[in-house]
């Protein structure tokens, strides 16, 4: 394997190394994958990028890229055979308003909806208890105002932004899987049968199939795995 690849540090369930890794797929730009261990953290992830989450891509020029949509938008700049940053319908910043939504105050209602144990510190507000539900059931009740957008939208369309996938569908639909799967006997009941048509689709897609492969945990000296 060329030694100028670039390395992208992973970790296979994090939605958010799942959306850089969909886009470097697509793109078809070949990198090592480093899979992680929660853990213990590789000291070449530290050291590119001292906050220690992943995803983290180091480009064969040194660059380092620590979020998520960066490494997106990188890898789809070099290539984007399916057109993912071109809607057909709306546009690059109605996407960009999409995925703010989702990593904003829907991710937060998501963490506290599947991890409600990492919360309990937090202060119950009075309605929460007056309606009889837990913290975890008002985050759900909360989290899914976001879903039924996007059912919404989805009733219109194959995808949020047209008949193909596009940047925001690659985007959002990690968290969407997590959301689902924290209770998916529940998830199933809701009256959102174009999100769970959509969601369904994708996770039965060869795109999907193909990032979710398992890979041993790198350390130092192992054998590099080519991605994708």
């Amino acid at each position: 394997m060329p030694a100028s690849l670039p390395i992208l540090y992973s970790f296979r369930r994090c939605p958010y190394a799942m959306r850089a890794r969909l886009a470097l797929a697509v793109s078809g730009v070949v990198c090592e994958l480093r899979e992680v261990m929660l853990r213990s953290k590789p000291q070449g992830l530290l050291e590119a990028s001292p906050k220690g989450t992943v995803p983290v891509l180091i480009t064969r020029h040194g660059q380092v890229l620590d979020q998520s949509l960066d490494i997106m938008r990188w890898a789809l700049e070099q290539h984007d055979p399916d057109h993912w940053l071109m809607p057909e319908l709306g546009s690059l910043p109605d996407m960009q308003a999409l995925i703010a939504e989702c990593d904003g105050g829907f991710k937060r209602q998501l963490d506290r909806y599947k991890y409600p144990g990492r919360f309990a510190s937090e202060r119950v507000d009075e309605t929460i208890e007056q309606n009889g539900c837990t913290a975890a059931q008002f985050q759900r009740t909360e989290g899914a105002r976001f879903l039924a957008q996007l059912d919404a939208q989805l009733a219109k369309t194959s995808h949020l932004f047209g008949e193909r996938a596009a940047w925001a569908d690659m985007a959002v639909a990690p968290f969407v899987r997590q959301f689902a799967q924290t209770d998916q006997a529940w998830f199933d009941q809701q009256p959102w049968p174009d999100l769970q048509r959509w969601l369904t689709n994708w996770l039965a897609s060869d795109l999907y199939s193909c990032t979710m492969d398992k890979y041993p945990p790198w350390v130092p000296g192992a054998a590099a795995v080519r991605f994708p």
